[in-house]
């Protein structure tokens, strides 16, 4: 047992932090791995009962118990939760970093590079977190430093950079899923952006289950982080005839990612673009919204439709 703890030399220290986890499964509504699979092995729980059984040597480390470990997008919506203030990602980092000396290393949900990539380094100066560099022969990632944020994703002029789990949050996925929405709902206007921890879960927990069939005139989906916006996902649902769309983001100096300000910057570019082909820019609005602020969220929705509903479709 004490050479399986040794394995572990991040991970040790959180040893009796472990033991607090009371298993009471708040962190599940919060996560939205879970609530895109629905599988508890994706839950945050599931991820410190692994790591409490790779330091006992209950659990063998293997890729798939890697794999899950890797899978996370920091979001913390889970940490907040926690009704016994466990330091989520905090242990699932060090864990990872054991992980990685072992040479396990995922991937779970950390970014990778293509072998097209042009080397152009964008992606190596547009990571928060320093996770991505130039090894000598091409980008490679860090995966204990990568939180899955996702912004080399849309800096990436070569469309190398990706994450290969992306559990619904790619931009093929939510283009599809407003595209699905507007051409289904003979009521659908917009198509709302929010990133995870604007929207889940207070909101979500606050929708009624009928509301989920009912005809809706606008569909709310979960980009994780407005540095994920790019000019094309924010275009996309015109196409298919939409009024407007909205993106909620953090408020300035609460991203962890700083993606907001990348947000604020494409949402004002495409404020220029409407303007220069004689569209109202206030169909593309840009909201900031404190963490698990519902209240303001729906206010901010109700308002946008009520403008939109007075602007009517484009013409």
């Amino acid at each position: 047992m004490e050479n399986k703890i040794k394995e572990f030399k991040h991970l040790e220290k959180w040893q009796g932090t472990l033991a607090n986890c009371i298993r009471c499964g708040y962190c599940f509504e919060h996560c939205p791995m879970f609530h895109h699979t629905g599988w508890e092995s994706d839950a945050p729980r599931a991820k410190i009962i692994t790591a409490f059984g790779l330091l006992e040597g209950e659990i063998e480390p293997s890729e798939a118990a890697a794999d899950k470990m890797f899978s996370c997008f920091y979001c913390k919506r889970c940490e907040a939760a926690c009704s016994s203030g466990v330091p989520l990602t905090e242990i699932f980092t060090d864990a990872k970093k054991d992980l990685v000396e072992m040479g396990l290393k995922g991937p779970g949900t950390t970014s990778i590079t293509e072998l097209y990539c042009a080397r152009c380094l964008l992606c190596v100066g547009a990571c928060p977190h320093e996770a991505r560099f130039y090894d000598g022969k091409g980008i490679a990632t860090d995966p204990a430093k990568c939180q899955a944020c996702g912004i080399c994703i849309e800096v990436c002029p070569a469309g190398a950079a990706k994450i290969e789990n992306h559990f619904g949050t790619a931009k093929d996925d939510l283009i599809e899923r407003a595209s699905t929405f507007l051409t289904t709902h003979e009521s659908s206007k917009a198509i709302i952006f929010a990133c995870n921890w604007s929207y889940y879960p207070e909101l979500q927990a606050s929708v009624l289950p009928e509301s989920e069939t009912r005809e809706k005139a606008y569909e709310i989906l979960v980009n994780m982080c407005g540095g994920r916006l790019e000019a094309h996902l924010l275009m996309a649902p015109f196409l298919h005839n939409a009024w407007g769309v909205m993106a909620a983001v953090c408020p300035d100096g609460e991203c962890q990612h700083d993606g907001n300000l990348r947000a604020k910057k494409i949402v004002e570019s495409l404020h220029n673009t409407f303007k220069s082909i004689d569209i109202n820019p206030e169909r593309v609005r840009l909201v900031q919204i404190p963490a698990g602020d519902k209240t303001l969220f729906q206010a901010e929705i109700d308002t946008f439709m009520d403008k939109l509903n007075k602007m009517g479709p484009i013409r």
